[in-house]
């Protein structure tokens, strides 16, 4: 690949068009292009579901959000395209001069870097050819590593040469507040760490069965060793655009009646405000695992074998339980034992806030 001259560069597009957990993987990312090019304007193209994920981050200047037309239902099909399209003309108005392709190779993102019109288009290939959108293509990495790693490789022509830091979030303060609010009313002030257990995982092998969940609530109830919150994606089972687990809540905080408290959270930054003032995380492989990591809770991530080595949580302390290909085989006294290992390293004062 021929050298990028960083000095010619005013102007950076990432392209991060997934899920919340990819998204937040690219932030180091993101970090470190702003402490290279400080006055460089730093724009990001995500859609309607991850955007969040973004709020009050300092190190970008532009998000650019895109609509999913599976996410709008109940919109029509035309006028999503038009809306999408209206968004192109406004990146390509812009002028960028580099735009990165963040994730594995898939077509589509290939055509999106392209059709930004940036003059240094950078991305994964799966293998070299002749012909690709991508004007500084990357092959691949063949070996197994972080997502976090696999994306900054990505900015690494641009002269990057630190190594990736941390994951990074900004809750908002006014969610914040109201989650201290039904923290402050939930639960007594005995010592004891909140630990916050995340149910929800929209592919079916990162699911676990509800009935295992009340099994280890059950279980860590009875050893009196912390509180629990119960979080989950809102929404029906069945809803066509954004499926949720309010009847899974359902039976399990009936269950526990006032024993076990359940936090709604409606958008993205309540979750990330109710993770964020827990003291740690039982979680499976989905967004939640990820915004713990960015907040340095430690986690329990139920995960299968062939993820955790890719998507474990970054840079903060966790226990990584694996299981072949679905999660739904791990125990519940394997669970049990990794959240009592760290409640009792936070009794020792190691990093359980």
């Amino acid at each position: 690949m021929n050298k990028i001259d960083a000095k010619a560069i005013k102007k950076i597009l990432l392209i991060r068009r997934d899920n919340i957990g990819d998204l937040i993987c690219t932030t180091p990312a993101i970090h470190a292009l702003r402490e290279k090019f400080p006055s460089a304007k730093i724009g990001i193209l995500v859609n309607s579901y991850n955007a969040g994920a973004l709020a009050n981050n300092p190190d970008v200047d532009e998000v650019y959000i895109y609509e999913k037309e599976k996410h709008f239902k109940n919109r029509n099909r035309l006028s999503v395209w038009l809306k999408n399209l209206k968004l192109l003309f406004k990146i390509r108005k812009e002028r960028y001069d580099v735009a990165v392709g963040c994730g594995s190779h898939s077509p589509r993102l290939e055509r999106y870097t392209f059709l930004t019109g940036a003059k240094v288009r950078i991305g994964y290939l799966k293998a070299k050819r002749k012909f690709s959108f991508y004007n500084k293509g990357i092959i691949s990495p063949s070996e197994e590593m972080h997502e976090v790693v696999k994306t900054f490789a990505l900015i690494k022509p641009l002269g990057i040469e630190v190594e990736p830091g941390g994951l990074i979030l900004s809750p908002s303060s006014s969610e914040q507040s109201k989650f201290k609010d039904f923290k402050t009313a939930s639960y007594a002030n005995t010592g004891r760490p909140l630990a916050a257990v995340a149910i929800s995982a929209r592919i079916k092998k990162n699911k676990w069965p509800i009935a295992k969940f009340i099994t280890l609530i059950e279980k860590l109830l009875a050893q009196n060793t912390v509180h629990v919150l119960l979080l989950w994606s809102p929404g029906s089972m069945n809803s066509p655009t954004f499926p949720g687990d309010d009847e899974a809540a359902d039976i399990i905080l009936r269950r526990f009646a006032e024993k076990v408290r359940g936090y709604p959270t409606s958008t993205l930054g309540a979750l990330v405000a109710a993770i964020s003032l827990s003291d740690m995380v039982i979680t499976l492989d989905t967004g939640s695992l990820h915004i713990a990591a960015a907040l340095k809770k430690p986690t329990v991530a139920l995960m299968t074998r062939g993820k955790a080595q890719s998507w474990y949580p970054w840079k903060t302390q966790n226990i990584a339980l694996t299981s072949g290909d679905n999660v739904e085989n791990i125990s519940v006294d394997d669970v049990a034992d990794a959240v009592n290992t760290l409640a009792e390293i936070g009794k020792r004062g190691n990093n359980i806030s």
